[in-house]
C-alpha cells in the first residue's frame, strides 16, 4: 500500500516531533505543505506554530514557521 503525503507529514513529525515546509519538501519530497496541512486539519490533526528565524545562504535572515504536532 502506498503512503500518502499526508501519511508522510504526520509519521515524521511524530519521528522527529516537528516539521517546516522546507523539511517536507527536501525530505519528504512533499511541494504543497500548506495544502496537506490544511487537509490533515480537516481530518481531526491538531497543530500549533512556532515563528523561527534562520540565515539563509545569501546571509539574509528568513522567518518560517515550525509546525507540532498535538494529537
Amino acid at each position: 500500500m502506498k503512503i500518502t503525503q499526508r501519511q508522510s507529514i504526520i509519521k515524521y513529525m511524530r519521528e522527529f516531533g516537528s516539521i517546516t515546509s522546507w523539511e517536507a519538501y527536501t525530505k519528504l519530497g512533499v511541494t504543497q505543505f500548506a495544502t496537506r496541512v490544511k487537509e490533515l486539519k480537516e481530518e481531526g490533526y491538531l497543530f500549533i506554530t512556532k515563528w523561527e528565524k534562520k540565515k539563509n545562504k545569501e546571509g539574509k535572515l528568513v522567518k518560517f514557521k515550525r509546525y507540532y504536532l498535538l494529537n
